[in-house]
């Protein structure tokens, strides 16, 4: 599968813009990792860009999220992504993360939404004016972004990166394609 496919598959089940771009959001913090890691860039792209891909169907049964992902892709997508999408919602499908791709991902997801709700409450509205320390201040700060969890980006540390890196990481990557995001 390459990146086409997987934004034709999405395309075919995924309606709402906002979800697609953070599923793209994520795609490009997952390129990034794995170039820094060291590892399959195409590969963790496309668990990025895929990981919600069953987000309609599911947005109502969060214990189906995942699940219904490998129905949708069937045998076009490799089974290390299959198990990363149900492994980033292992709270509910009990499919529990065991490598660094795969905690990457839970990492990937949360950090996405910090990132863009920081770019949303910047006068410009934009990812330029976001810093890694803007980012570290409203990590911490509980009542921004309640709904990111910061149990789930710590899952950096994991994958052997701090929260500085992996942040410094993922908003380079969001950075680099803000124009895509309307960021």
């Amino acid at each position: 599968m390459d990146r086409d496919e997987a934004l034709r598959i999405i395309r075919n089940n995924i309606s709402n813009d906002k979800i697609v771009l953070h599923m793209i959001a994520v795609s490009a913090i997952m390129r990034a990792l794995a170039r820094h890691l060291g590892r399959d860039e195409k590969l963790w792209e496309l668990a990025g860009l895929l990981h919600d891909v069953d987000y309609e169907l599911t947005k109502n049964e969060p214990s189906k999220h995942g699940l219904e992902a490998e129905k949708i892709l069937g045998d076009s997508a490799p089974p290390e992504i299959i198990r990363a999408i149900k492994s980033h919602n292992f709270e509910n499908t009990g499919v529990r993360p065991e490598n660094d791709l795969e905690k990457a991902l839970i990492a990937a997801d949360a950090a996405s939404g910090l990132i863009i709700a920081a770019a949303l409450v910047m006068p410009s509205k934009k990812l330029e004016e976001v810093s890694v320390e803007t980012l570290k201040k409203k990590f911490k700060q509980k009542d921004f972004a309640r709904n990111v969890s910061r149990e789930r980006i710590m899952f950096c540390e994991q994958v052997g990166l701090s929260l500085d890196k992996f942040l410094e990481l993922s908003l380079e990557a969001l950075k680099e394609i803000g124009r895509d995001l309307r960021l």
